[in-house]
Order: C-alpha cells, then sequence, then structure tokens
C-alpha cells in the first residue's frame, strides 16, 4: 500500500483536537478576522496607502489575498497585484479565477508577465494558457523560460479532462542506486520548486517508476542505506489517459493526498495532488447538476455567463423537452371522447402526471449518483430493477390508499372513478420507477453521460406512459 501523506495542516488539527479546543469556534474567529483584514486592506487601497496594504498582505494567507483582489474593482485588481512581493504574486495568481488571472497578464509587460508564468506551477500555467488567445500565448511562451515552456507544451498535448492534462511536473524523483543521504541531499536541492516532497518517487536510468519513499522514513533510516531496500514497490500509479472522474475516484478508494501519472511504457511523467482532485470533484458536480436540470454545462460562474450565453445553453433542451411533451398532448387529444364522457377525469391529470414524474426523478438521482461513485455497475441491472419494482409496489399502494380515501371522503367521487386514479397511479409509479431506473444505466452503458437521463427527460416519458395508462384503464373500467 502507497505511503498516506500527513501535513501539516493534520497536525494541527490534531493538537487542537487533543487541546479541547473548540473548532467551530476558531473557525468563526478566524473567519471574522479575515473579513476584518479584508474591509481594512480596501480602506487602505480607496486612501491609496499602499505601504500599509503591503504590511497588511503579509499577515494573509494567499488564498485570502486572491479572495481580496478578485472583490476588487477592475483598476485596483493590478494595483494590489503589483504591491506584492514577486515570491509571493505567482502564489496569489494560482488561486484567482481564469477571467482575473487573464485580466492581470493582458495588462502587465511581457516580461513581467513571463516572470509569473514561470513562478507558476506548470498545471496552473498549463490551465492558464489553455484560457489565453493564440496571441498572447505565444508572446508568453517565447519569453518564459525554456524549462516552463517544455513542461507547458507537454502538459497541453493531452486531451482535456484527462489525468495528463491536470498532472503537475514538479515532483521529487530519485534514483533506485541512490543512499539514503544522496536522497535526502537531492530533496534539499530541488524541493522547494516542488507540488510535495512528502512523497518522493523512485525511478530507473529509463524513468520507470520503481516505487516510492516518504520523507519521514528517509529521514529515520541510515544514510548509507541504499533506498531500493527502504522503498514502496507496490505502486498505484494512474494512467495519462485516465479520465478525471475516474481519477477523482481513485483518490477517493485509496485515501491518498498524491498519486503518480505514468505513461503506456510506465515511465513517471508527473503527479496529480489532492487539491487537483478537489476542483474536479466540484467541477464534475455542477457538470452533472447542470445536465440533470438540462442545461448544458459550463465551466464559468452563474455571474460571469453573460445573457445570450446563457440562453444557448438552456433553449436546446427546452425545445427538445417541448416537442417532446407535444406527445402528451396528442395522448390527450386521442382520448377526447373519454375526458367528454366523464370531464372529472382532466382534474386527476395534473397530479398522476407530476407523482410519476416525481417517483421516476428520485430513481434517476439516485442510480446516476450510484453510476457516478462506481457503487453501482451495468453488472447490477437486474439487481436494480428487481429493487426498484419492490419498491416502486409499496410506494404505488401507500399512495393509491391515501388518494383512495381522499377521493371518497373529500372528492365525493364515485368508486368506479377513484379506482380508476389509484390504478393508475400504482402503474405510473411503477413504470416510472423503472424507466428511472433503467435510462441512465442503459445510457452509460451506450457510452452516454447518465446524468442526461435525469429528471427533465424521464419526466417527459413518465407523463407519456401515465396518460396512457389512465386512459386505457379509464376506458377499460368505466367502458367508455
Amino acid at each position: 500500500m502507497e505511503e498516506k501523506i500527513m501535513t501539516p495542516e493534520n497536525d494541527v488539527n490534531e493538537a487542537m483536537l487533543l487541546s479541547g479546543a473548540d473548532e467551530d469556534f476558531a473557525a468563526v474567529s478566524v473567519a471574522d478576522r479575515i473579513e476584518e483584514e479584508r474591509s481594512e486592506i480596501r480602506s487602505l487601497i480607496d486612501a491609496k496607502d499602499y505601504s500599509k496594504v503591503r504590511q497588511r498582505l503579509d499577515d494573509l494567507n494567499e488564498a485570502d489575498i486572491a479572495e481580496v483582489l478578485e472583490e476588487l474593482p477592475e483598476n485596483d485588481q493590478l494595483k494590489l497585484f503589483r504591491i506584492l512581493p514577486k515570491d509571493m504574486a505567482a502564489d496569489v495568481f494560482a488561486y484567482l479565477p481564469i477571467e482575473v488571472e487573464q485580466a492581470i497578464i493582458t495588462s502587465l509587460s511581457v516580461r513581467e508577465a513571463a516572470n509569473i508564468v514561470n513562478n507558476l506551477m506548470a498545471d496552473d500555467a498549463a490551465d492558464l494558457m489553455e484560457e489565453m488567445p493564440a496571441t498572447i500565448v505565444k508572446k508568453l511562451l517565447a519569453n518564459a523560460s525554456a524549462e516552463t515552456r517544455r513542461d507547458i507544451n507537454h502538459l497541453l498535448r493531452y486531451p482535456d479532462d484527462s489525468a495528463g492534462s491536470i498532472m503537475t511536473v514538479e515532483f521529487v524523483d530519485l534514483k533506485v542506486n541512490q543512499t539514503v543521504a544522496q536522497c535526502i541531499d537531492r530533496i534539499r536541492k530541488i524541493g522547494l520548486d516542488k507540488e510535495t516532497v512528502n512523497i518522493c518517487y523512485v525511478l530507473d536510468e529509463q524513468r520507470h517508476l520503481l516505487g516510492t519513499a516518504a520523507l519521514r522514513y528517509l529521514l529515520i533510516h541510515d544514510p548509507d542505506e541504499k533506498i531500493e531496500n527502504i522503498m514502496n514497490d507496490n505502486v498505484i500509479a494512474l494512467s495519462t489517459m485516465m479520465d478525471q472522474e475516474e481519477v477523482a475516484n481513485m483518490f477517493q478508494k485509496y485515501d491518498f493526498t498524491a498519486m503518480p501519472v505514468v505513461d503506456n511504457e510506465n515511465r513517471l511523467v508527473g503527479i496529480i495532488t489532492v487539491d487537483d482532485v478537489v476542483d474536479i470533484i466540484r467541477e464534475e458536480a455542477t457538470e452533472d447538476m447542470e445536465k440533470m436540470a438540462a442545461i448544458i454545462p459550463s465551466d464559468k460562474p452563474y455571474l460571469k455567463i453573460g445573457i445570450l450565453e446563457t440562453w444557448k445553453k438552456r433553449i436546446p433542451w427546452l425545445l427538445l423537452l417541448m416537442v417532446s411533451a407535444t406527445f402528451t398532448g396528442g395522448i390527450i387529444t386521442h382520448y377526447e371522447k373519454a375526458l367528454g364522457a366523464y370531464v372529472v377525469l382532466t382534474a386527476y391529470i395534473p397530479m398522476l402526471m407530476d407523482t410519476g414524474g416525481n417517483a421516476g426523478g428520485q430513481v434517476s438521482v439516485t442510480v446516476i449518483r450510484g453510476l457516478s461513485l462506481n457503487e453501482i455497475e451495468f453488472a447490477d441491472f437486474f439487481k436494480v430493477i428487481w429493487k426498484e419494482m419492490r419498491v416502486a409496489l409499496l410506494c404505488g399502494c401507500t399512495l393509491a390508499l391515501c388518494n383512495f380515501a381522499k377521493l371518497l371522503l373529500v372528492d365525493r367521487v364515485g368508486i368506479s372513478i377513484a379506482l380508476v386514479v389509484c390504478l393508475t397511479l400504482i402503474a405510473a409509479v411503477f413504470f416510472a420507477k423503472l424507466v428511472g431506473g433503467m435510462l441512465p444505466m442503459l445510457a452509460q452503458k451506450a457510452g452516454f453521460d447518465p446524468a442526461v437521463m435525469a429528471s427533465p427527460f424521464i419526466t417527459t416519458i413518465v407523463d407519456a406512459l401515465s396518460l396512457m395508462i389512465y386512459f386505457s384503464i379509464a376506458t377499460a373500467v368505466l367502458h367508455i
């Protein structure tokens, strides 16, 4: 098993727990303090007291500085960024949203911008280059260091949303024939600019990944011990072409904070750290939610998306669902005679359609979530269907019994009408749950995103089914 990385944050949290500190109180106190700092910095910027601004910035974390900078007007953003010390500027820059990064980069001189790019981690620099106009990218790369250009070009060659596109090439690699003392010396020389030094990667002369070595193990072993004798050779690695959602699942499964990425020949080409995985999880969850709401996914914040762009992302699905919903109108028209004979049947159409749609939506969301977390596979298809059939019967019968009493006692309709409505309710819930369970799994098997088969699409299908069942039962029971 690969070594799990212990971070300084873990030690702080453990110390707080052991001392009996109130974590909620501490969190609130820190948040209040940071907010006060932000307000004061904004006031100092308005007063143009930049020397005090710089002093205040020294007391803040880079992520908090980025948040303060993001909230400022565009003119003040560049002012604050220029105040930052050079060794801090790149760290703050990496926390900024892409649109703010673009605004700052395009406002800096080419030399200043290239200096920022040179000091960014390679994966952050590659993400920036993907979003910048081609003309600016050419200028930045032309003025960047040869090492930075090589690393960025290396990362940009991988497909979007693959492990190769999100990995970083800043890691500590050790040679299999080195001693512990030599390894520690190498960490001292190159570790400062690496993403992490907690886990180091042992390679042979051809850069094949042979094992991993935790820094704490190196510190407690004899300096003359060979690294190959103490390394962990049971390495769990990611492939460069692995989808980022699968990458996140691997991190969740093994509980690591960093994992190596290898090519087809098992040569180490980069690592992925947990901070990148947090971004992946948020991005994938947002994408699934948007698809489940019948919206084309976007990687921009809501307030940053223009009206026309929002319209373009919503209207295709709305048009498709509107066209598909015409089937329900056709069904009602087909059974116009039945409705004419028993007008009271019309009153219960919305309830039956909504109940069926809600039942199908419950199952689809549950199954889609299970598929995304790898809790459900297509091999479990019949297990899911068998379970949902039994749940559907229980839910349908419960709803039918309650509704039957309501129809007789409150609505005061005849037993035959109540029977039609309640039988339809049982059948609608039953088929809705089957459709809600089947479609996402079939979609994934066919190579589509199961989130597309979420509530809006399933609701449209279930509405049509509910109407067909309703009028079929009404025709049979009422002899229309």
